[in-house]
């Protein structure tokens, strides 16, 4: 607190103050005596002068306005003045009405005297702060030469900010407070007429979007600053396409879903993605729900090192668990997610399970150990050509993963699980899907317990490990061609933290044996999607970069739905959220189903130990009906008859084996 009296600033500062103090007082009685003081008058002011000189000094000093740069003054800083000048003028009043009774003292002079004691004062600081953000923190040789000045002002970037919200206003005042950022805003565009023709610190909002392209040729933009962190995707277009027409750089605020913390940072700003132009509304999750459900609580995630998994523990270390248990079988995936929590999130409360969820032993000790409390399900295969070549492998993984994974959950008292599941489960015409929906009817199957299971199916996310966007950049960066299956596939699109917050939201909704769905938006077209990129990165679709259809691959339709025939849908409290309930359908609560189901699965099981690819998928239609196979080539097809697996259903999947029967041949590794 004493510190600032070994600096030569606050006696500037301090003997500013008295100065003004003295001065607002002269002008006060200046003014109550319309500039015609007596002698009489002038005495007065000494005796006020002995007590209010002192009494304002203190006061200011114990309101700590001694303490502030003036440099960054702002309206907190207003309300201690005020509040210092207040205080002091009473305090004053006091000891003067006790020493002289006030007795020939005008009482007006007292009111006068405060105002212009706030007036002058606060004016001073403002002043300095004007000064500052206008020259820069220069030193005084600096400021005293107006050829420096105009050289820097010449380096600055003129820039355009689109949007006169909040987002907009604190970008502006970070430019301002921040002269090491070498910028100069020279106006604001938004859409809101209200706003037309005002300014936001001195920056005058020019007109609607629309004119963009005007007001950077009248004004000598350099740069646009897109300050719309909830713009839909057509608004963003607009204003991208008219950046590119007037040959400009352009950077915008991350969606509101990433801005969490609500802060605005000039670093925040980046370029323009794929998931700006989506056009979905910005996601409203519950907090104190999902904070009901997760805090405190144990929280084990399989598939933790993938895409959705990582996400997923992204966002629930923000809701402080006790702890977090992540379970992958991918060694780099596991240990990448490990050095994020502890470096970039400085998280340690968590293990990490390298294994494979069809492990029984394995999950039934971790279950066991660490008593998880909710559980989500995300581990999977769902690359569809790569499983549709190997369709055995997410039977292992897909279906007895998830069915291994649900007993050790419900004989360890699970509060909650919750099952990633995707909208190809919905009539599938692929071995991934139908592995999905199976792994849904065994959720829905379940008889009543303690545990409450549910699923959540969604459509694509974009930046997956299986998303077509980080293929497409690559090939953009190589120059082309972007390679795209037909011109009418279209798919629903939905970003990875929009998709894990809506699964979160899920998980406090359910009762047992729910399929949430969440709202994908409107569907993309895949060529629409390519077009959009190859845009972003600067070029010209079929001019600069070709778009090149390969054909449909295997186990893939044109078009991707969210329920099946015969599903019924229905709302819930959430916006984004619908359900389909298991008591929609009738055949899956019926007693024999679960016997029934459990008897084909134990057949299936067989199957995928003969990596027999037809049977298999004539397994996979007994099962799920709706499914139609399509012919695909598998990487066994040629398998010698003779060959037979030599592993159980129920072992180990690390441990299957292929083992040649002739008497010649060698058991070799699978």
């Amino acid at each position: 607190m004493f510190q600032q009296f070994k600096n030569l600033h606050f006696y500037m500062v301090l003997a500013t103050d008295i100065l003004l103090f003295a001065a607002s007082l002269f002008l006060a009685m200046l003014l109550r005596f319309n500039f015609q003081l007596e002698p009489q008058y002038l005495r007065q002011i000494l005796t006020l002068l002995s007590v209010l000189l002192p009494v304002k000094t203190v006061i200011f000093f114990v309101f700590g306005l001694y303490r502030g740069m003036w440099r960054y003054t702002d309206l907190r800083d207003s309300w201690q003045l005020f509040k210092a000048v207040i205080l002091s003028q009473m305090i004053a009043i006091t000891l003067l009405s006790m020493w002289v009774r006030l007795a020939g003292f005008s009482r007006s002079v007292f009111i006068l005297d405060a105002l212009l004691t706030f007036v002058l004062t606060g004016g001073m600081r403002v002043a300095i702060r004007t000064m500052f953000l206008h020259m820069g923190h220069f030193s005084t040789a600096t400021l005293l030469s107006p050829r420096i000045y105009r050289k820097r002002r010449s380096r600055l970037r003129r820039v355009l900010i689109v949007g006169a919200g909040d987002a907009g206003e604190k970008t502006l005042r970070e430019i301002i407070d921040t002269p090491e950022i070498a910028y100069e805003v020279v106006g604001f565009l938004d859409d809101r007429k209200d706003k037309h023709n005002r300014s936001l610190h001195g920056v005058p909002v020019l007109g609607p979007v629309h004119l963009l392209r005007q007001v950077v040729r009248t004004r000598q933009v350099e740069e646009v600053l897109i300050a719309i962190p909830s713009a839909r995707g057509t608004q963003m277009r607009q204003i991208i396409d008219a950046c590119k027409a007037s040959g400009l750089t352009y950077r915008t605020l991350p969606r509101l879903g990433d801005l969490i913390n609500g802060q605005v940072t000039i670093q925040q700003f980046r370029e323009v993605r794929y998931e700006d132009l989506l056009g979905r509304d910005p996601i409203r999750i519950h907090n104190e729900s999902i904070s009901s459900c997760l805090t405190n609580k144990v929280v084990l995630i399989t598939g933790a090192g993938g895409s959705i998994g990582s996400e997923l523990v992204r966002q629930i270390i923000r809701f402080d668990p006790g702890l977090v248990i992540l379970v992958e079988r991918s060694e780099a995936g596991l240990y990448a997610m490990e050095m994020e929590l502890v470096h970039r999130h400085a998280f340690s409360n968590y293990v990490t399970v390298l294994g494979r969820v069809q492990d029984k032993v394995l999950m039934d000790r971790v279950m066991a150990r660490y008593q998880p409390q909710v559980v989500f399900h995300a581990a999977a295969y769902k690359h569809v050509p790569l499983v549709e070549c190997n369709p055995w492998e997410a039977v292992f993984n897909n279906v007895l993963g998830s069915q291994v994974t649900m007993d050790a959950a419900e004989k360890h008292g699970v509060e909650r699980f919750v099952i990633v599941s995707t909208d190809k489960a919905v009539r599938p015409t692929n071995v991934m899907g139908t592995t999905k929906r199976i792994t849904e009817l065994l959720m829905q199957s379940r008889p009543i317990t303690s545990t409450r299971f549910m699923a959540v199916r969604f459509g694509n996310v974009v930046g997956s490990s299986g998303s077509v966007i980080p293929l497409f950049k690559k090939q953009i960066r190589n120059g082309g061609p972007v390679t795209v299956t037909h011109p009418e596939m279209t798919r629903y699109f939905m970003t990875i933290p929009e998709a894990c917050q809506l699964i979160l939201q899920a998980a406090t909704m359910g009762w047992g044996g729910e399929i949430f769905i969440l709202k994908m938006g409107t569907p993309v077209k895949i060529a629409d999607m390519a077009r959009d990129l190859i845009r972003l990165s600067g070029k010209e679709p079929d001019v600069d970069i070709e778009i090149r259809y390969t054909g449909v691959r295997p186990g893939e339709k044109l078009y991707e739905e969210l329920i099946t025939h015969g599903e019924g849908v229905v709302k819930t409290d959430h916006s984004d959220i619908m359900v389909l309930r298991p008591e929609d359908d009738g055949e899956v609560l019926s007693p024999d189903y679960r016997p029934r189901l459990e008897r084909q699965l134990a057949e299936l099981l067989e199957i995928a130990l003969e990596y027999d690819s037809s049977k298999l998928k004539r397994q996979l239609h007994a099962m799920v009906p709706e499914y139609t196979p399509q012919p695909a080539p598998c990487v066994l097809d040629d398998l010698p008859p003779n060959a037979r697996p030599d592993a159980l259903p129920d072992a180990p999947m690390g441990k299957r084996q292929m083992v040649a029967t002739a008497p010649a041949a060698t058991s070799k590794k699978q």
